[in-house]
């Protein structure tokens, strides 16, 4: 029996078992309801609201702190002695690179596809909302995190959901956040596995297979499939075993590189097509708001914009504070000002880059995908709108593609290490378990398509989202208590009253 074949069965067996609580699963939570002439996911409802929410009861923090948050990327508030692995830049990098992936790419193709072009406006505009909800989490997963004796550091919504509700309310509180904690390990495990790790290697694997002659071509059959998923494997093995400290050192070069790749990929077609930017930007503010020619209308062009920032940012997910929770530093609130560039990053900046390329390139794909959403390509939309420049581009893009999928899967590796940990403990043989599975994870993700369990895997994480933002909602005074006093101890730095060595960790009230 050739691989082929064995591949093709085990999809098909996986597919029929899984199906049904598959599709059971999507339906509850991604349930939507018509809102004038569109469907409207609640989920999709619900981090946006919590975005809300969070810019309103900290001020503006995003805007208002963006510097001081640079500032603290640069290492200008960095203490001596800090408990923690990594520095504040290296937890950054971490984080963005779990969060900037193929979403970025195919995903914004689809939202531009299926809302206009106005649905980039409102993309920005919920990841701007975001950054707040980004605040909050990373805040209590530093607080609330857990300094082994080795060093190493746990944290996470497995962290700050049993301790920071125990502190809250006491012994109902610690049960409660027990069993929350449970649920989010698994939560966190499951989307790893099969949406962190499967899924991105499949998708790499589909875009160098098109760049290299199609099925006929040189990647083409299962043998040259089965090399890639070792390949990738073998990376992804090898940076886990070294840790956070390895995955960030790693990250640390890699997302800069990747970021920058394309984004100096998108800008060579905005200037080629420099004439054409104003238009494209006015088409993309007229369509935010012109119900014409979208799909339900501006409220159509909204929701499918928010829908795609939720999605690739991941703010309130509770799967980037585990990443930032190794951090050196004495403040929580000082990572968690950190970690709210990352949807800046991720969604006002690539999400955007890739919408205004494909905007402007205009080309013949998208034009076809917006009369007939059945033809929607996703990363072909993108590869042609580079092609429109030079024909060798989309070799550009497959690079920057397989960059933010082998960082994706590092991250979501450590991601699940965490989960798994806090599941079935520390011990070496427990985490070595993990690290072998999840490296035949990333074989498989070449040779098998498992859209099921990956259907499954995004329902899951969502489903992390309900009860990791109830959690937030109930914490949030504790993040103002944080927040205060890192304000407090960047005041006294800048008087000179504080040095690196020293500093009163105790909450000092002041306004925010």
């Amino acid at each position: 029996m050739s691989l082929d074949s064995i591949t093709t069965s085990v999809d098909k067996a996986v597919s029929g078992f899984f199906e049904p609580i598959a599709t059971w699963l999507g339906e509850v939570v991604f349930y939507s309801v018509p809102v004038a002439g569109t469907e409207l996911p609640l989920i999709v409802a619900w981090l946006v609201v919590a975005g809300l929410v969070f810019t309103a009861w900290f001020g503006l923090v995003q805007v208002r702190k963006f510097k001081l948050a640079v500032d603290v990327v640069r290492g200008k508030y960095d203490e001596k002695g800090s408990a923690g692995e990594v520095n504040h830049f290296q937890a950054l990098t971490a984080a963005v690179s779990g969060t900037v992936g193929l979403g970025n790419i195919a995903g914004v193709a689809v939202a531009v596809s299926i809302g206009g072009p106005g649905a980039t406006f409102w993309m920005i505009l919920c990841g701007l909302l975001g950054m707040a909800t980004k605040f909050v989490e990373v805040t209590l997963g530093v607080k609330y995190r857990e300094v082994h004796a080795d060093g190493t550091v746990s944290g996470g919504p497995m962290h700050y959901l049993p301790k920071g509700l125990a502190d809250r309310f006491g012994k109902n509180g610690k049960t409660l956040g027990k069993l929350l904690g449970v649920l989010a390990s698994f939560m966190i495990l499951f989307f790893g596995l099969f949406g962190g790790n499967l899924f991105q290697v499949n998708q790499s694997y589909a875009q160098l297979v098109s760049v290299t002659g199609g099925e006929g071509g040189l990647m083409g059959s299962s043998a040259g499939a089965l090399f890639f998923g070792i390949l990738i494997a073998a990376i992804v093995g090898i940076v886990l075993l070294g840790g956070i400290r390895s995955i960030a050192s790693v990250t640390s070069r890699l997302v800069p590189a990747m970021a920058g790749i394309y984004i100096a990929a998108c800008l060579v077609v905005i200037l080629v097509h420099v004439t054409a930017v104003p238009a494209a930007v006015a088409t993309i503010i007229e369509g935010a708001f012109n119900p014409e020619g979208v799909a339900g209308g501006v409220l159509g062009a909204l929701i499918i914009g928010f829908k795609r920032a939720a999605f690739s940012n991941e703010a309130g997910l509770g799967s980037a504070p585990i990443a930032h929770s190794a951090v050196k530093t004495k403040h929580p609130a000082s990572e968690g000002l950190v970690a709210l560039l990352e949807p800046f990053i991720d969604t006002v900046v690539i999400c955007t880059m890739t919408a205004l390329t494909i905007v402007i390139a205009n080309p013949a794909s998208w034009a076809e995908a917006r009369k007939d959403p059945d033809s929607i390509g996703g990363v072909t939309i993108t590869s042609d709108a580079f092609g429109t420049v030079m024909p060798w581009f989309p070799y550009i893009l497959t690079i920057a593609v397989m960059l933010f999928a082998v960082s994706t899967v590092l991250t979501w590796g450590y991601y699940g290490l965490k989960a798994w940990t806090h599941l079935f403990g520390r011990s070496k043989a427990s985490e070595l378990t993990y690290k072998v599975v999840y490296t035949l994870f990333a074989i498989a993700g070449s040779l098998l398509t498992l859209q099921t369990l990956i259907d499954m895997a995004d329902a899951v994480l969502f489903m992390l989202a309900v009860i990791n933002i109830i959690g937030l909602y109930l914490l949030a005074p504790v993040v103002k208590r944080e927040l205060n006093s890192f304000l407090e101890f960047v005041r006294a730095r800048k008087a000179g009253e504080t040095s690196e060595d020293h500093e009163d960790q105790e909450s000092v009230k002041t306004t925010v």
